[in-house]
């Protein structure tokens, strides 16, 4: 017999006994075995465990209830996970480091849609990095504190994510295609344990407009996730662009979970779930964990 997938429906303060009902509804009318169902808050999220097709029953869950979060993993895999490894620009903070950067040279746009066209898989990640850093050749080091300070803002629920799951024992990592004068404070102001991120070549007090190598791409960050030890049953990935799917990928393949969030299509396909609509909270919620037991 199959084993059970753990279906988790999150809309905090917004699901009604009517949603979870009609979510029933539609894992059965798939041809899905229900096999047992309960809030895991009341109002907030709700656990279906049954037995199906997972893609099958998150697009058709997603078709039903546009406005909920939909999770869909193994139930024999751990729950709570032991690791997590993530993204940092428009994952755990809103906004892309090196448009706002950019910005600061009167550059945006330019650079903004070489990273749009990146991020959505066009563009080959280390050649767009590459043409984006050429652009900002002589801007004052002193910017990157300053584009810091006044732009960078946490995602909500960035905290509770980390620390919640640092304090129920979890290791963490956040890895970026970005830079490390960002994702260093970042890191430090969320929680994370690590960090690896791009480095800026400097000359004198401006920037030299390239980037030392290694990289820090797609494959960086999927070998950074296979290379903690952690079981990938036990491990958690999530990221928003094209350079995250191996690693989203490389999770779900083992037993894990690969989480896009208010990610671009490529990434939300390649996925396990989406988070279209709620904050980084809903990723404590597909681990069991109640609003009491949140850190942060």
């Amino acid at each position: 017999m199959a084993d059970a997938l753990i279906i988790t429906l999150v809309a905090e303060g917004a699901l009604s006994p009517g949603d979870a009902s009609a979510a029933s509804d539609v894992v059965r009318g798939i041809g899905a075995e229900i096999v047992a169902q309960s809030w895991l808050e009341a109002g907030d999220a709700f656990d279906i465990l049954a037995r199906g097709d997972g893609p099958a029953i998150r697009a058709a869950l997603e078709d039903a209830l546009p406005a909920m979060d939909v999770v869909v993993q193994s139930g024999s895999s751990p729950r709570r996970k032991r690791l997590i490894v993530a993204d940092m620009d428009s994952t755990m903070i809103a906004c892309e480091c090196i448009d706002e950067l950019a910005d600061y040279a009167g550059l945006k746009v330019e650079v903004a849609a070489i990273t749009e066209a990146a991020m959505r898989g066009e563009l080959d990640f280390a050649g767009a990095l590459k043409a984006r850093v050429a652009l900002l050749k002589g801007l004052p080091v002193a910017t990157l504190d300053q584009c810091r300070e006044e732009r960078v803002r946490l995602n909500p629920g960035a905290r509770q994510l980390v620390q919640t799951m640092a304090a129920n024992g979890a290791r963490s990592l956040l890895v970026s295609g970005g830079f490390m004068p960002f994702a260093v404070p970042v890191a430090r102001e969320i929680g994370f344990a690590r960090v690896l991120a791009n480095r800026l070549d400097v000359e004198g007090d401006v920037l030299a407009g390239t980037v030392p190598e290694p990289i820090v791409d797609a494959a960086a960050k999927k070998a950074l996730l296979e290379a903690d030890g952690t079981p990938m049953s036990a491990a958690l990935a999530v990221g928003d662009g094209a350079n995250d799917i191996p690693m989203l990928q490389a999770a779900i393949a083992g037993g894990g979970l690969g989480i896009a969030y208010h990610a671009k299509p490529k990434a939300a396909a390649a996925a396990q779930a989406h988070v279209r609509h709620g904050d980084l909270t809903v990723l404590l919620r597909a681990q069991g964990y109640i609003r009491a037991d949140w850190v942060g």
